[in-house]
């Protein structure tokens, strides 16, 4: 019989997130060599794991067609490497692909089948735009299923504000002013580059770097924030100011079991403690991490005000001001997204989950006196995904 084990997450990297379109960085870079390059890196910080101990590669990406197609668990591991006796798969739950990828090795390895596997996801908006080459089924319109403006995200995040009038343009836009200035202080004390990946990129003007993301605007005001067009409808409180942009980028993360990780001399990161993806009306989709942190919290036996730090995607604003809002934390909550998030950082859809595991990693690091943190995001058709995680370095104290 298989035993129970512990899951911790070892170590985690991601490329550099560009800007999607044929003016950005990794216009001319294939999105699954982004996941090979990443692999490559984690896989040599770590060379204490064998390659061969590996037990699966799961790599999501939202649109699984082109260089996002053919398996790219399995396509990515062989290109990275690894022995062809590693097996792999591709998944997709859009947003939270990647971060669907770590439940579902996690649940392998807390089965007793992994000792070790890789997570990640990738998603190329420049090549792939969100939505190019579905077919969406008419029923999901015609018999009224699901909202027609719940393909669209941008309208899901007017209706959140529309349904939670105290979540004004003004806070969304300052919100996102603080994502801005919080991420390039992160930046500039060192933060971010350690698990930053660089990776050769070929323009016009020939092979250059990208060791840096592209999208963060520091420069970036209340003033400009206010002058912003709402796209999606007449005098909306939704902006590109207010929101993530359209991205490039992957992410790969090692997870393993406890035993695994002794045995081969591995330092974890965090513990997996609980999980949770959970359903809503897809036509306000950005509530979706609510109902999936409390399943995650009662599943693990806490309340929200165990968590000491919180890494929540702000594909929107007004998403994350809506969950804020119903656990009663304030809009700058030294907790909150301590380095910025997506709305400066970007969010290459499927890839997102992991990038918000590698920073809440790293504070772990740094605050000894937090025991919990959480991971969380909204998931396009109506969902939210949370998934709670352990500071090993806790010891209840400050440094």
């Amino acid at each position: 019989m298989a035993e129970m084990q512990d899951v911790v997450f070892i170590d985690g990297v991601r490329t550099p997130f560009g800007r999607a379109g044929e003016k950005g960085m990794y216009w001319n870079t294939r999105a699954d060599d982004l996941v090979v390059k990443a692999m490559i890196a984690l896989l040599e910080r770590n060379p204490a794991v064998p390659k061969d101990r590996i037990d699966e590669v799961a790599i999501a990406a939202t649109t699984q067609t082109g260089d996002q197609g053919l398996t790219l668990g399995r396509s990515t591991a062989i290109l990275a490497g690894l022995p062809q006796t590693v097996p792999g798969y591709a998944i997709d739950r859009m947003c939270a692909g990647a971060m669907t990828s770590v439940t579902t090795v996690a649940g392998g390895i807390a089965f007793g089948a992994y000792d070790l596997a890789i997570a990640g996801g990738v998603e190329h908006m420049g090549h792939h735009p969100m939505g190019s080459g579905v077919d969406p089924n008419p029923r999901f319109v015609a018999e009224k299923l699901v909202n027609a403006e719940a393909l669209n995200m941008g309208n899901t995040a007017e209706k959140i504000h529309d349904r939670f009038p105290q979540i004004t343009k003004e806070r969304a836009d300052r919100f996102a002013l603080g994502s801005q200035q919080k991420f390039a202080a992160a930046v500039a004390a060192g933060k971010i580059d350690p698990d930053l990946v660089p990776i050769a990129v070929k323009t016009a003007e020939g092979w250059g770097l990208a060791s840096r993301d592209e999208a963060p605007r520091p420069e970036t005001t209340m003033e400009g924030l206010a002058n912003l067009k709402t796209p999606f409808r007449p005098h909306g409180r939704v902006t590109a100011g207010n929101s993530s942009g359209l991205n490039d980028g992957a992410t790969v993360s090692l997870m393993a079991s406890a035993r695994a990780a002794k045995e081969l001399g591995l330092t974890p990161k965090m513990r997996l403690v609980s999980y949770a993806f959970a359903g809503v009306e897809p036509e306000i989709m950005g509530i979706g991490p609510i109902p999936s942190t409390e399943k995650a919290l009662k599943k693990a036996g806490l309340t929200i005000d165990d968590i000491g730090l919180f890494e929540l995607n702000e594909a929107f604003a007004v998403q994350v001001l809506s969950l804020l809002d119903h656990y009663g934390i304030a809009d700058d909550d030294p907790r909150v997204n301590k380095w910025g998030g997506a709305i400066a950082v970007g969010h290459p859809l499927a890839s997102s989950g992991v990038r918000l595991m590698i920073q809440l990693a790293r504070q772990f690091e740094e605050h000894p006196e937090v025991r919990y943190g959480l991971t969380a995001m909204c998931v396009g058709l109506g969902q939210g995904g949370s998934v709670i995680w352990e500071n090993p370095h806790f010891t209840g104290r400050k440094k």
